[in-house]
C-alpha cells in the first residue's frame, strides 16, 4: 500500500482514538485529584509538553482555540503544577485509558513498532506539540505504548492540518464551521457566531487533501507491506 493511501485510511483512527482519552471523565477525575479544575487539565497536560512558556505560546500551538481562553486556563493550571508534571500526568491518563478501553485481540506490539518507525523518523518542523510529546517517557505495556505513539501521530497530523488550513486562507472559526461547529464552545469561543460554512468547504477539502499528502511523506518510511499492516491494525482499534 502506498503512503498516500495509508495516510488517508488511517486519518480517522489517528484523529479520533487518542481524542477519546482527552474527553473521558476519568481523565478529569484524575486531574481533579491533582488539583486541576475541569478542562484546565487538558490545557496543562496537552500544552505541558511545550515546557515553561506563556499561555500565548500554548494558544499559538493549539491554533483553533480562542486565545484568551487558553491563556486563562494555562495560568490557572500553572498554579497547580509545573507544565512538565502536568504533561506526565496527562500521558499517564492516556496509558490508563488504553488499558481500560482498547480491545483485546489486536497486535499492539506490532502496531507500536510501526508507529514508532514513523514517529522517530518524522521531522517535527512546524509541529511543536508533536515534538514535545515525542520527548515524554513511553509506557511499557503494548496497548498503552500503541496509544501513546498514536497520539504522537495525532499531534503531527494536527499540526500539518493546521498549516494546510491556514495556507488556504481559513481562520479558526471558518475551519470549525465546516468540520466541527459543535466544538466551538468547548474551544472557548462562547457565543461567537460561526460563519456560514458553505463558502469555506472547498478550501477545507483542499486543506484535508494537503494534510494527507504531507502525512504521506512521513508514512513513506514504511514499505508497502508495512503500510498495509499499519492500516489494518489501525482499523482494528475500536475502543469500548
Amino acid at each position: 500500500m502506498d503512503a498516500l493511501t495509508a495516510a488517508r485510511q488511517t486519518a480517522a483512527t489517528t484523529g479520533s482514538v487518542p481524542a477519546l482519552f482527552m474527553m473521558d471523565g476519568e481523565t478529569y477525575r484524575c486531574g481533579g485529584e491533582i488539583g486541576f479544575q475541569g478542562i484546565d487539565f487538558y490545557f496543562a497536560g496537552r500544552g505541558g509538553v511545550l515546557g515553561d512558556v506563556s499561555g500565548a505560546v500554548v494558544a499559538a500551538a493549539l491554533v483553533y482555540f480562542e486565545p484568551s481562553a487558553v491563556v486563562a486556563a494555562w495560568d490557572r493550571g500553572r498554579v497547580v503544577s509545573t507544565p512538565a508534571r502536568a504533561a506526565e500526568a496527562f500521558a499517564s491518563c492516556a496509558a490508563d485509558w488504553a488499558l481500560a478501553h482498547l480491545p483485546d485481540g489486536v497486535d499492539y506490539g506490532r502496531l507500536a513498532e510501526l508507529e514508532g518507525k514513523v514517529v522517530s523518523a518524522a521531522s517535527a518542523a512546524g509541529a511543536p506539540l508533536f515534538a514535545g510529546w515525542r520527548e515524554l517517557e513511553e509506557p511499557e505495556d503494548p496497548k498503552a505504548l500503541a496509544l501513546h505513539r498514536l497520539n504522537a501521530l495525532r499531534e503531527l497530523r494536527g499540526a500539518l492540518h493546521a498549516g494546510a488550513v491556514l495556507a488556504q486562507g481559513l481562520g479558526p472559526l471558518q475551519a470549525l464551521s465546516v468540520r466541527t461547529p459543535f466544538m466551538a464552545q468547548v474551544f472557548g469561543w462562547g457565543d461567537t457566531e460561526l460563519p456560514d460554512p458553505e463558502p469555506h468547504k472547498a478550501a477545507w477539502e483542499r486543506a484535508e487533501e494537503g494534510t494527507d499528502r504531507a502525512m504521506a511523506r512521513h508514512l513513506a518510511v514504511l514499505d508497502d507491506a508495512e503500510g498495509a499492516q499499519f492500516v489494518e491494525l489501525c482499523s482494528a482499534v475500536k475502543p469500548s
